[in-house]
């Protein structure tokens, strides 16, 4: 059968809403030493934030790219596929380098903790000019750092699996199923420390999986189950014997769990999607749907709405967290991890991440371009006075407020040319102060007598 992507019409907002949940509880886990990172869904299942972001992205490429491929034929959709890339690959190195500093500066305020260190980023300071090679070429990607280059790779299979659709949807499926079971037979890794030989956390050899499945769910190739009680039976099942397995309290402190978790590490193992890590988070994804897909009124909400809009700016908002979550860590070894201190910094960090979806949304929609049908209203169409003297003070109440920004923008021009002169200023050197001619005496020379030059050149010859 030949492939027919169906793109979801009109966005569906089930999808950027658990990607914004997603983008929190990612802000919270890399948060270092956050209490909250204990109560995410990491410590009760065997799938975490991570595994929402890229099936979502993979539901969503779908819904993007698929509908380009359609529209404008392989070669344009592989140019949209390679502009994209170049935004994701410029984020990464943007999240680094601004981490980066945000490690000097805080190592300068404090010599308690090494943050530099805490974030495995000595090896860039000590060996600046190899690293900054090898993170261009992405084979140094610090642990913090990696969800990014393997989204990049991910998002650089696409129109591979594309193109394979166009013969068959189940050669696509296929080759992502059989590159999946490649890369756990023939051990595909690549390099993440050049130093040591650590792979990248999350291979995306294994990943891809998951996210070709959630491309396979949002092109229309895969369906997904009718509500059957069987089925919902089977996966509450799945979910709740994953809480003691994921449970790190439980596992470590009762033996039989701890043994059972331990056989079967190599099949929940998070750097290579174990594939019950997988089946997992599939029966997470079913059961969720289930119960929200009956009551979509809580998307209207005044918390859903903007959490919404983090999803819908998945990216910026994601390197918005990134960057916030170390400044909290930095921040709660600094204030004490006291449970107000604890929750003052993860609501502050979450409401700056909220505030900033808003921001990105309006700024979106082109404020400053007025609509075609707009008409400035006409005073003296007015019949009132009073009307006309009150939309004149509004007007210029209005105006009044740019007033700061006006001042502001018109001294600093100034005060870089200040700034350049005080820069360009040379260093003094040491200057000789001469005399001015009406400052010199005339001196009358003393010649001797003929008979005292003898002695006049004997006391030359003392000195």
């Amino acid at each position: 059968m030949e492939s027919q992507f169906n793109p979801v019409q009109p966005r569906n907002l089930h999808l950027d809403f658990f990607r914004g949940i997603a983008l929190m509880i990612i802000f919270i886990n890399h948060m270092p030493g956050n209490p909250w990172f204990w109560y995410t869904p990491s410590q009760f299942g065997l799938s975490d934030a991570a595994d929402i972001f890229v099936f979502i992205s993979g539901f969503t490429s779908a819904i993007v790219y698929g509908s380009c491929f359609e529209r404008v034929g392989l070669w344009l959709g592989c140019v949209r596929i390679m502009h994209r890339c170049g935004q994701i690959y410029a984020a990464h190195l943007a999240s680094f380098f601004f981490m980066a500093a945000i490690c000097v500066l805080a190592n300068q305020l404090t010599t308690e903790v090494d943050y530099i260190q805490r974030l495995n980023t000595g090896y860039f300071f000590e060996n600046t000019q190899l690293a900054l090679l090898h993170i261009i070429r992405l084979d140094y990607v610090p642990n913090y750092f990696d969800i990014l280059p393997m989204y990049l790779v991910l998002i650089l299979w696409v129109p591979v699996i594309w193109a394979l659709s166009r013969l068959h949807i189940t050669l696509a499926l296929t080759f992502s199923i059989l590159i999946y079971c490649a890369a756990w037979h023939y051990d595909w890794e690549l390099t993440a420390d050049p130093t040591t030989g650590r792979p990248w956390f999350f291979n995306p050899f294994n990943w891809q999986l998951l996210f070709f499945i959630g491309f396979g769910f949002g092109a229309g190739w895969l369906q997904i189950p009718s509500s059957n009680w069987g089925l919902i039976l089977l996966c509450t099942l799945i979910v709740m014997a994953s809480i003691p397995l994921g449970h790190e309290e439980t596992y470590t402190q009762n033996a039989f769990w701890g043994d059972l978790r331990a056989g079967l590490e190599p099949f929940l193992n998070k750097c290579h999607l174990g594939p019950i890590r997988c089946v997992h988070f599939l029966a997470v994804a079913y059961l969720v749907n289930h119960l929200f897909k009956t009551n979509p009124h809580w998307l209207a909400l005044g918390l859903s709405r903007w959490i919404i809009k983090m999803g819908r700016q998945s990216l910026p908002i994601f390197l918005c967290g990134m960057g916030l979550s170390y400044i909290g860590g930095i921040a709660l070894d600094w204030s004490g991890f006291d449970a107000l201190s604890v929750a003052m910094i993860n609501l502050a960090g979450l409401g700056l991440m909220l505030l900033l979806a808003q921001a990105l949304t309006w700024l979106d929609s082109k404020p400053w371009k007025l609509p075609t049908n707009h008409h400035r209203p006409n005073p003296t169409a007015q019949k009132n006075l009073l009307h006309k003297i009150n939309a004149l003070a509004y007007d210029w109440g209005k105006q009044a407020l740019l007033i700061p920004f006006l001042i502001a923008f018109a001294i600093l021009p100034m005060l870089l040319m200040q700034t350049e002169k005080t820069i360009g200023t040379p260093v003094p050197e040491t200057m000789v102060n001469l005399p001015h001619n009406e400052d010199f005496q005339k001196v009358n020379a003393i010649v001797p007598r003929p008979d005292q030059s003898d002695t006049v050149i004997e006391n030359q010859q003392r000195l």
